[in-house]
């Protein structure tokens, strides 16, 4: 217990350590409420290749395996005389690189696991990107529960909506991903 102490708080699984106690206690926040997962930046997660998954989740999930390889890497090599070739910023970079990499498969599964919220067709949305074309944009709307969501829309004709404008999302595009919203 005490080596995984020891190779949690030095480098280069420190740099993660802290960041895991950041998405540790955003989680905590939404867990009881005070904060949402959308709630970590306004961007696109298609910008970004991420679906319908929040970039909160992304991540998390790219400080999560990059902790636990860069604790893995620390522990494995650790325990050898220190190494020109094996320092730890290369631990970290490897770290960093591999859970990039682990996360961007991992999106796919995730996109499948989330729900498409076909019952909000009809309702009304706010545009919450900077525009709104047929190539991009984001709006929130509620659902008939009563929860917000931020969901991916598109709008087609010759003057993209702006931030704050307000549409009616009218049918969903399963090819695309997205809804299709008119101003």
């Amino acid at each position: 217990m005490d080596r995984l102490l020891v190779a949690a708080f030095s480098f280069p699984a420190v740099v993660f350590t802290f960041l895991l106690v950041v998405v540790a206690g955003y989680w905590l926040l939404v867990a009881i409420g005070v904060s949402t997962v959308e709630s970590v930046g306004a961007a696109d997660p298609e910008a970004f290749g991420l679906g319908r998954v929040p970039l909160s989740v992304a991540l998390s999930l790219v400080t999560c395996l990059a902790w636990g390889i860069s604790m893995a890497g620390d522990l494995l090599l650790g325990s050898a005389e220190p190494s020109p070739l094996v320092p730890g910023a290369f631990v970290l970079v490897v770290a960093l690189v591999i859970a990039l990499i682990g996360t961007r498969f991992t999106i796919p599964l995730l996109n499948k696991l989330l729900p498409v919220r076909l019952d909000l067709v009809g309702t009304d949305c706010v545009v919450r990107t900077g525009r709104v074309d047929d190539h991009f944009g984001a709006a929130e709307a509620t659902t008939a529960d009563g929860r917000t969501v931020i969901v991916q829309v598109r709008q087609a004709g010759a003057r993209p909506l702006r931030t704050g404008a307000r549409a009616r999302i009218q049918e969903y595009d399963r090819r695309g991903g997205f809804f299709w919203i008119a101003g």
